[in-house]
C-alpha cells in the first residue's frame, strides 16, 4: 500500500488506516465481536493499513484492550493512535484535560495496547476548565519521557451537518494555533468525507502548510456512502445513527442521489470497485497529508477498505464528485 508522511518527524503510515472505534463502541454489535475484530485487525496489518486508530473512552477502554491482543503480537507491523481527555460517564460524556490525569492516562493505555510507547497521542477534546496549553504540555512531557512519538488533536467535536463550513474549525484553529508554540502539532484528527467536506476549507490548508498529517474520520459517512444501507431499515438503540438527523429513513432516501453518483464512477473502474472505495479514493486524492480511517469489525471491510488506497480517480470523476448534491440534513 501506498505509504504517507505524517509530521515534521516523517512518520510513515499506511494511506489507508483502520478506525477501530466500531469494534467495540457506538454502533450495534460492537461489544459481541472480539474475536472477528482481532481477526480483522490482522488482516489490515497484512495489507498495509498500519495506522490503527482508538481512544481510551471506546467502551470505555475495551477497544484498547482488544487492540492489545494484536499489538503483543505484531507490534512492528502497527501505528499505533489513541486518545485521551474524555470520561464516559452514566449520562454524559466529560472533558478532563488536567495534566496529572493525561499523564496517568497515557501510563493506563500503554498497559492496556501491551506496548511501550503509542506512536501519536491525540487530545480528544479540550477542556474548557483547563488552558489547552496546560494540557498539551503535559502531553509533551510524554514525548519526552520516551512514552509517546508524536502528538495529535482531535477536531471531531466540530460536526459538519449543513452550516456553511466558512468558520466551523475557527475554534479547532485557535487550538492548535495555541498548542503548536508548545510543541509540535503531528495530526489532525477531523471528519472528512464527499457529503461532509468542510475540512478542505480551512483546516486542510493550515495542515498542508506545516506538514501537518489529517487523518480522515468517518469518510464513509458512518456507513452510508457504501451503499449498503437501505432508508427505513432502523438501528439498534445502541447505534449513534439511530439519534442522527441524517440517518432518519427521509433524509437518508434525500440522500440516495450522492450514493448513486458514488456508484456510477465505481462502474467506470469495473465491476469490482464499489462505492465505499470511490469514496475513499476521493479523501486520499484531497492531499498527500491525507490519510483514511474507515471504521469496521469485519475482514471483508477492511479488505475492501484497503484496495481503495489502489484506485486513482480521474479528473473527470472528481469533477462528477464535484458536481453531486449537498447532503441533506444536519448533525445538529
Amino acid at each position: 500500500m501506498e505509504r504517507r508522511t505524517i509530521g515534521a518527524g516523517a512518520l510513515a503510515v499506511g494511506a489507508v488506516g483502520l478506525g477501530c472505534m466500531p469494534m467495540s463502541w457506538a454502533y450495534s454489535g460492537s461489544r459481541q465481536r472480539g474475536d472477528a475484530s482481532v481477526r480483522a485487525v490482522h488482516r489490515a496489518l497484512d495489507l498495509g493499513s498500519t495506522l490503527l486508530d482508538t481512544a481510551d473512552m471506546y467502551g470505555p477502554f475495551t477497544n484498547e484492550l482488544l487492540l492489545g491482543r494484536v499489538l503483543k503480537e505484531r507490534r512492528a507491523d502497527a501505528f499505533v493512535s489513541t486518545k485521551a481527555g474524555l470520561l464516559v460517564g452514566e449520562q454524559h460524556i466529560v472533558a478532563n484535560g488536567r495534566p496529572g490525569y493525561v499523564k496517568r492516562a497515557c501510563d493506563a493505555s500503554l498497559r492496556r495496547l501491551q506496548t511501550d510507547v503509542i506512536d501519536l497521542y491525540q487530545l480528544h477534546r479540550a477542556d474548557p476548565e483547563v488552558p489547552v496549553e496546560e494540557t498539551w504540555g503535559a502531553m509533551a512531557e510524554l514525548v519526552r519521557a520516551g512514552k509517546v512519538r508524536a502528538l495529535g488533536l482531535c477536531a471531531m467535536g466540530a460536526r459538519g451537518g449543513r452550516r456553511s463550513g466558512a468558520g466551523l474549525h475557527d475554534g479547532t484553529l485557535r487550538q492548535l494555533q495555541r498548542v503548536q508554540q508548545v510543541f509540535p502539532v503531528a495530526a489532525v484528527e477531523a471528519e472528512l468525507s464527499v457529503w461532509s467536506p468542510e475540512a478542505l476549507r480551512a483546516l486542510l490548508p493550515w495542515c498542508e502548510a506545516r506538514g501537518v498529517g489529517l487523518l480522515a474520520a468517518m469518510p464513509l459517512g458512518n456507513g452510508f456512502l457504501s451503499g449498503t444501507l437501505t432508508p427505513g431499515e432502523g438501528f439498534e438503540p445502541d447505534d449513534i445513527r439511530a439519534r442522527h438527523p441524517r440517518f432518519t429513513a427521509e433524509m437518508m432516501a434525500a440522500n440516495q442521489p450522492i450514493v448513486a453518483g458514488l456508484r456510477r464512477i465505481a462502474r467506470r473502474h469495473g465491476e469490482q470497485v464499489t462505492p465505499a472505495q470511490v469514496a475513499l479514493a476521493w479523501v486520499l486524492a484531497q492531499g498527500r497529508h491525507v490519510i483514511a480511517l474507515p471504521g469496521t469489525k469485519q475482514e471483508r471491510w477492511a479488505e475492501e477498505n484497503a484496495a481503495a488506497a489502489e484506485l486513482r480517480l480521474t479528473a473527470q470523476d472528481l469533477a462528477e464528485v464535484s458536481r453531486l448534491p449537498a447532503a441533506q440534513g444536519s448533525w445538529d
